[in-house]
């Protein structure tokens, strides 16, 4: 005999969680109980904030191919952890998301914190569930981690009524995980993609989403080499591709480079492998023609439910991402030229004039470049400071990127957080702007009782400059809501238990990062960015200035 809680906990343990994060709530007391007995198994990383949880848990899922495990409280905590629950679903990343639930004699009575989490849940996660027979409790656990895993990755809502977890049953553990292989591609489709490609003048690969493996990255970078092919990263998944090889030419994301966009839009042949198409990789929808592309697209995804989504392809084909990169062999063609100009295109995205101000990012990212391990782990929020994470690196083999394609400010940090709780030795560093670090920077504790602490870079220029961007560009000169007062960043970081330094010039960076290296308990540095140096390219003034001039024009 076993109650709920401890049912549920060794099913996840044969499952092979190692690793959950969340914030203790009185809903799910038999679940806590359960964990106490489980330290070096299964952790219980203790959070600040069911959102931070939530986000490290995608973040871990994305990071390790394993579902990110959750725990949080009915109601309240929930609904701060929604925002985890998004990211994941947009991102494709596994998750499973325990949450706390009123009693079942409780229910439909709008009781204490009680949502119908069925309905809160439908659109926003890939399946979401209430488990109120304990006996069950083994089946839906299993289908979860399942669901959470196979096809297009994502997070799983399962609801845990009070009452059931504390319920005694002869319920047995599952005994581990289903071994599930990914769909493989059928030969014929193989033998009409080569073809297809083979026929092609300019044809260009668009690479994405989770669920690869190494041996499925290795194998699509020997054929895109071997076939002379230009490849582009799907948005925030360049660390999918090795950055360094000589087809690799840039990222369709925000802020999509000139070369990047025409490379799409002049392709006559584009194989998509992996891609979700959102808007972001797209351009808002516009690089393709919905529903039927002018290019002719060859759509390859692990999930039949993504084929067709939005664009009719030529050539639909349902395949995991390593069972069709593995079928595929060389093909020949006349498009040298166009390769080698998406490559050259791509090198002259890292030239970018000195920055205004005090700490200028382009000379920082070049240190940056030059100095990290080849495994370092990369990680931001949202704002307009992550072009320098995402446009400004280059991603070899073994480094790896988590960003949010939600666009969710806060992530970095508890991304960085995660990183740390599953790769203790390898270095993490987060990229985040004053306002994006200010969203989550109470998980800074739990970085310090995990022991589990990042390097921290705040780029601190004193606005959220996303939003002050398309203020400039469309009202400018009337700036509302967009300025920040920010506390001492170096005394919070302190207080935590972080080395933390204010960096004042570029040339202090470099000897600073240093000791940010040796630190044991990982560091924040707060740099000093200007508010002109809004993006690489255009200063926030020139911005103001070419709208003024434009409405001056028009009236």
């Amino acid at each position: 005999m076993r109650t709920g809680g401890k049912l549920l906990v060794e099913c996840l343990i044969a499952l092979g969680a190692t690793k959950s994060f969340g914030v203790p709530g009185e809903s799910y007391l038999a679940v806590l109980d359960a964990l106490h007995d489980t330290a070096g198994r299964l952790d219980y990383i203790l959070c600040r904030n069911e959102g931070g949880a939530a986000f490290m848990a995608s973040a871990y899922g994305k990071l390790t191919g394993t579902p990110g495990i959750c725990f949080v409280t009915r109601g309240p905590g929930v609904a701060n952890a929604t925002i985890g629950v998004h990211t994941a679903m947009q991102d494709s990343s596994p998750m499973i998301l325990f949450v706390g639930q009123v009693g079942t004699d409780m229910k439909g009575r709008e009781a204490f914190q009680e949502v119908d989490y069925r309905a809160a849940f439908g659109t926003l996660a890939k399946w979401a569930v209430e488990i109120d027979d304990v006996s069950r409790l083994p089946e839906i656990v299993a289908r979860a981690w399942t669901t959470a895993l196979t096809g297009r990755a994502g997070p799983v809502v399962v609801a845990l009524p009070e009452d059931m977890l504390a319920s005694v049953t002869t319920a047995s553990p599952l005994r581990g995980p289903a071994t599930t292989f990914e769909p493989a591609a059928d030969a014929k489709a193989v033998a009409a993609t080569r073809a297809m490609l083979a026929a092609a003048q300019r044809p260009v690969i668009l690479v994405g989403g989770t669920n690869w493996s190494e041996e499925g990255r290795t194998a699509l970078q020997a054929f895109a080499e071997a076939s002379d092919i230009p490849v582009v990263a799907a948005f925030r998944f360049q660390d999918q591709f090795d950055n360094h090889s000589s087809v690799f030419a840039g990222e369709a994301g925000v802020g999509m480079a000139p070369h990047v966009k025409a490379l799409i839009r002049n392709a006559d042949v584009i194989l998509a492998i992996n891609v979700r198409f959102g808007e972001m990789t797209t351009d808002g929808y516009s690089l393709l023609a919905v529903p039927e592309p002018i290019q002719k697209l060859i759509h390859v995804h692990g999930s039949d439910r993504e084929i067709g989504k939005i664009y009719v392809p030529w050539i639909g084909i349902h395949a995991g991402p390593n069972a069709f990169a593995a079928a595929l062999t060389p093909v020949a063609g006349n498009w040298a030229e166009w390769r080698a100009q998406a490559r050259q295109d791509y090198a002259a995205t890292f030239n970018a004039p000195v920055q205004p101000g005090p700490v200028d990012m382009v000379a920082v990212t070049a240190w940056l470049r030059e100095h990290l391990p080849e495994d370092v782990i990369l990680t931001n929020g949202a704002g307009n400071f992550t072009v320098w994470p995402n446009k400004f690196f280059q991603f070899g083999p073994k480094a790896r990127l988590l960003a949010p394609q939600s666009g969710a400010m806060g992530y970095g940090l508890p991304a960085a957080i995660a990183a740390k709780v599953a790769f203790p030795d390898r270095t993490v560093v987060c990229f985040a702007g004053d306002g994006d670090f200010q969203m989550t920077c109470q998980e800074l504790g739990t970085a310090m009782q995990a022991g589990a602490q990042p390097i921290v870079l705040i780029l601190n220029n004193g606005i959220y400059g996303t939003i002050r961007a398309h203020q400039e560009r469309t009202y400018p000169g009337r700036v509302s809501g967009t300025a920040l007062e920010n506390p001492d960043f170096v005394a919070i970081a302190q207080a935590y238990g972080f080395h933390a330094e204010r960096i004042a010039s570029t040339e202090d960076f470099a000897a600073a990062f240093r000791r940010a290296l040796a630190s044991a308990t990982g560091a924040v540095l707060d740099l000093d960015i200007s508010p002109e140096a809004l993006t690489p390219r255009q200063t926030l003034s020139q911005m103001r200035d070419a709208a003024l001039a434009s409405q001056r024009a028009k009236s």
